[in-house]
């Protein structure tokens, strides 16, 4: 019995060792920074250094809600972080009808080829995707050039800098990046499906439409809840980059999320405990929304996704 205690032992805590480098390294980039919430109630300008910073507890956030032009922007980046985010969840089953798409392919090498060519754009960053963007959308890009050829426009079309409908083409250019990566979930849940489901629909009658609607869309829904749950969890999560490399001086006011707020109040503002505030806030917000999220998860479908 001491032989097969210590051995398993030694089983467990070598699969500790091959997990103690991820744990290292969420440790490090994930709980270390959030030593930095502390810049939230000094008065911090750099370079001074934060020991010789005045001390003014809660006073960045008592103004966020005392100052009215902070109130105000605050509202507009709430107002766009919802828009944007509330359009991804509107739209969130549109990876798994692709992942159904795919599958219903019988040509194997054409449908390896739209995964394949749906798939690359994940891994392009945005600053590569706004290159592409303003070579083809600026007012002497392909398409200006083109409709000025066809004689459909006398002047350009600011497509970057309108601001009217920028939360949509964000979302555009959202889901052409990330729809065929965002898809391989779905795709493995479809390959999980048992055999005998599909043959017991065949010997029914059922036909290709009634095989998609009874027997595959039935096997993805829990991937599908999960990943919206997780979704509506890191609701305020919209991002950096894409709103950074996107935003100009015309559509700034309507592109401008709470991560990008954080941002430009920090490195354009010199706010740096204010941003430092509203991130703080941000992730205790969105904190609250995980476990409510678990929570419902939990009570509904009686499985936790934490």
């Amino acid at each position: 019995m001491r032989i097969r205690e210590y051995s398993t032992k030694g089983i467990s805590f070598r699969k500790f060792l091959y997990i103690l480098p991820f744990m290292l390294l969420l440790a490090v980039f994930a709980y270390y920074p959030l030593y930095g919430w502390v810049y939230a109630f000094f008065d911090y300008s750099p370079p001074i250094p934060l020991s010789k910073s005045p001390f003014v507890g809660l006073q960045w956030f008592r103004s966020l809600i005392e100052n009215q032009v902070k109130i105000d922007q605050l509202l507009q980046v709430i107002k766009n972080t919802f828009g944007m985010s509330g359009l991804g969840l509107l739209f969130s089953w549109l990876p798994m009808i692709f992942a159904i798409f795919l599958n219903e392919m019988k040509a194997v090498r054409f449908r390896k080829f739209v995964q394949t060519v749906t798939t690359l754009p994940n891994f392009i960053s945005w600053v590569l995707v706004y290159s592409l963007a303003f070579s083809m959308f600026s007012s002497e890009g392909i398409v200006n050039g083109l409709l000025k050829q066809l004689g459909l426009i006398d002047s350009p079309i600011l497509f970057l800098q309108n601001s009217d409908h920028v939360w949509i083409t964000m979302w555009l250019w959202t889901i052409w990046k990330t729809l065929g990566w965002s898809a391989i979930l779905y795709i493995a849940a479809i390959t999980g499906i048992d055999d005998s489901l599909y043959e017991a629909a065949h010997v029914d009658g059922a036909t290709r439409m009634q095989v998609i609607w009874n027997v595959i869309l039935p096997s993805m829904l829990p991937t599908y809840f999960v990943l919206l749950m997780l979704q509506i969890a890191g609701f305020l999560n919209n991002g950096l980059e894409q709103y950074f490399v996107f935003q100009n001086a015309f559509n700034k006011e309507n592109i401008q999320v709470l991560d990008l707020y954080v941002y430009n109040l920090a490195m354009g503002g010199g706010s740096y405990s204010v941003s430092v505030a509203i991130s703080m806030l941000k992730s205790l917000i969105s904190v609250v929304l995980l476990f409510s999220v678990n929570g419902f998860s939990k009570l509904l479908r009686g499985e936790s996704i934490v």
